[in-house]
């Protein structure tokens, strides 16, 4: 048998790591019903397992089922006593979560949106987004305004196809148009970008923010979150990779436990309810929150980031 220096082996390692094909082969739903029982979960009622097996894809049902099994042992045991209903209640609850959320990050970017063009076109002009001496740096400019056009020129909108039949100078629309079918990605950057002045300051004053890169963060931050929304992601026990910046004196009531996780959901779930508070006064958003986690108590919301002692918050009160 041929000897190899360490390099060698190193090498060969690395050829039959690169050329490892994927064998697993596809299984039926029953299979499937059946490998989940050989690992040991619950499953009392076949038909209905069946009926949600072929709606959810096994794998991402699998999301959902990973957090209760061993997954260091071969066979991914689940845990005792974890049933089928469980990790399915789990499922839904995540999705009517998503749900509500996207409804508050909608809200709150149109408000983004409305402030952001209002102020910077009060005293910069109808086409201020295209003025570079406005921003920061000019190739995050040029970057976030070639997104803004693509957007723009894909655009079916009655009043974008109006404006490009009646006018042709300037070439793209006003602001009050243009930012109109922009993303909240491209609205939080073209935000960031823009150099510190009295507007932005004004931006983040109006929602309670007394720093401007603390807006920045939450919209950063939301957008990230409401990216997961509409490809419809796992919120539930999702650990964030775009954390927000924890504010140590916002203008508004705010949590008093600030000792939590800047990386799990309970800290976005606050700032939305800290930013309706101040767009939509009257909301009826965190009420629908809590009704949602008392829908489904067995979800484990320490998952999410939540501390033992929310609900005695003022802010939740």
């Amino acid at each position: 048998m041929p000897r190899f220096s360490s390099d060698q082996r190193t090498r060969v390692s690395f050829f039959i790591y690169m050329t490892m094909r994927y064998k697993k082969p596809p299984i039926s739903i029953a299979a499937q019903i059946q490998l989940l029982e050989q690992r040991g979960l619950i499953i009392e009622d076949f038909e209905r397992a069946k009926h949600y097996l072929s709606t959810i894809s096994f794998y991402r049902f699998r999301a959902y089922t990973y957090p209760f099994q061993n997954n260091t042992a071969r066979n991914h045991r689940f845990n005792q006593g974890i049933t089928f209903e469980h990790c399915l209640n789990t499922y839904l609850f995540d999705r009517e979560l998503r749900l509500l959320v996207f409804d508050a990050i909608e809200r709150i970017e149109i408000a983004l949106r409305t402030q952001l063009i209002h102020k910077l076109a009060m005293t910069h002009g109808s086409h201020w987004y295209e003025e570079a001496s406005l921003f920061r740096q000019t190739h995050l400019f040029v970057k976030d305004l070639n997104s803004l056009y693509k957007e723009i020129d894909r655009s079916k909108e009655t009043f974008i196809e109006h404006y490009r039949t009646k006018y042709n100078q300037p070439v793209k629309p006003p602001a009050w148009m243009s930012l109109e079918v922009a993303t909240l990605g491209v609205l939080s950057r073209i935000y960031e970008n823009l150099k510190k002045s009295p507007e932005t300051k004004s931006i983040a004053n109006f929602f309670g923010l007394p720093i401007v890169d603390l807006l920045e963060s939450w919209m950063h931050g939301l957008s990230y979150v409401r990216n997961i929304c509409a490809h419809h992601g796992r919120l539930w026990n999702r650990k964030l990779t775009k954390a927000i910046i924890i504010p140590k004196g916002p203008q508004n009531v705010w949590i008093q436990n600030k000792e939590i996780s800047n990386e799990k959901l309970y800290i976005i779930l606050c700032a939305l309810v800290y930013l309706l508070n101040i767009i939509s006064p009257n909301h009826s958003w965190k009420n629908k929150l809590k009704s949602l986690l008392l829908k489904y108590p067995e979800v484990d919301i320490v998952q999410m980031g939540f501390p033992i002692d929310w609900e005695q918050d003022s802010f939740w009160i």
